[in-house]
């Protein structure tokens, strides 16, 4: 989809943007968040114009003090001439469905610096804290021209995994002395994270907390150990050589930083890390595959939300799914029998399709 595709507005939307208008950008993650309708023309066009910039997650429980950590961070690319875009994921208010934390108050070294984009999006009750609209909106910085895009995610659980489907490199951040956060990583978030960042590292616990994450790391990463080496091992897919995924990937430990984001101290070591961690991306080839599977998971969602949105307008058609589920409570019919003469419908139709573009093809 080009330019020409789009309304009036969303056309001088894009030209806007594309020229580093930051009212133009604000106005586009704004349709973004409300599915306003055009944004995914919107969006296909400036598709076109990403994939320049360097996109960190940052993730860890409450209190570990990502924000601070972010904001420090996003000091050191300025200071380094790059700009910087900042997606900050918080809790959705349970009223409104936008976020909680907006005014993001610890992140202020930075205000008044038109090089540094802060925008607060809700999670909108999504389990790993990201939501659609999130990978879009990293896609409308990208597309700006943002050398730095960081998204810090709310909280770190299980299903937080949803970081790496829009993040080239992620950092789990952890606090000294805090059982929780490690019991946490050892129920599956080991796996997504780059590295690892104990921040607050002033504390008398630090030392015991990197060993054990060292100690982690090393199990998940030995092949005797037996354990799933993550998004950071050889791809799990087949190699593709037209992407650059040779196969040849060997693997990245992920290191151990120590910060204390309050004062700055560690944060050049973490920068540098994450530098590491994106030229590793590019000399093993990883990061044309990562991006072929985050391409894929977009694709698969994007079709997931579509043909639910059939399929609701099936059931409505049928009188609501109300109506349809006391005819099953009723013992009138049987869910599996619901389904599938809801989905014959539109299987149907697929069919049709496919066929006269067949029948197109060979004339």
């Amino acid at each position: 989809m080009t330019m020409a595709d789009l309304s009036e507005a969303n056309a001088r939307l894009y030209e806007s943007l594309l020229e580093g208008d930051h009212a133009a950008l604000a106005r586009v993650i704004t349709k973004i968040e409300n599915r306003t309708p055009g944004y995914r023309e919107l969006l296909a066009a400036l598709h076109a114009e990403t994939g320049s910039a360097s996109v960190v997650g940052v993730t860890g429980s409450p209190g570990t003090g990502k924000s601070t950590l972010v904001d420090s961070l996003t000091k050191q690319y300025r200071e380094a001439g790059e700009t910087v875009g900042v997606i900050a994921v918080d809790p959705s208010s349970p009223y409104t469905g936008g976020s909680v934390l907006g005014d993001r108050i610890r992140m202020g070294s930075t205000a008044g610096d038109m090089d540094v984009f802060v925008r607060s999006m809700s999670a909108r009750g999504r389990l790993g804290g990201l939501s659609m609209a999130t990978a879009d909106a990293v896609k409308a910085l990208d597309a700006f021209g943002k050398d730095r895009i960081i998204v810090e995610t709310v909280g770190a659980g299980q299903n937080e995994v949803d970081i790496v489907e829009t993040a080239e490199t992620v950092a789990v951040v952890v606090q000294p002395g805090s059982g929780d956060d490690i019991q946490l990583l050892k129920a599956g978030i080991l796996e997504i994270g780059d590295l690892f960042v104990v921040n607050k590292a002033d504390k008398d616990e630090t030392a015991g907390t990197v060993a054990d994450l060292e100690t982690m790391i090393h199990m998940d990463a030995s092949p005797t150990a037996g354990l799933s080496t993550g998004h950071h091992g050889p791809s799990a897919a087949e190699p593709d050589p037209e992407d650059g995924d040779t196969g040849d990937d060997s693997g990245w430990t992920p290191p151990v930083i120590e910060t204390v984001a309050t004062t700055g101290e560690g944060v050049d070591d973490l920068r540098a890390a994450l530098d590491d961690h994106q030229q590793y991306l590019v000399d093993s080839g990883e990061a044309a595959g990562r991006r072929r599977r985050q391409a894929e998971t977009e694709i698969r969602r994007l079709l997931r939300t579509d043909l639910g949105e059939l399929a609701e307008g099936v059931l409505d058609r049928r009188g609501g799914i109300e109506a349809v589920a006391s005819q099953v409570a009723r013992r009138e019919t049987d869910p599996y029998t619901v389904v599938e003469e809801l989905v014959d419908p539109l299987e149907s139709a697929v069919e049709e399709s496919l066929a006269a573009e067949s029948e197109a093809s060979e004339k």
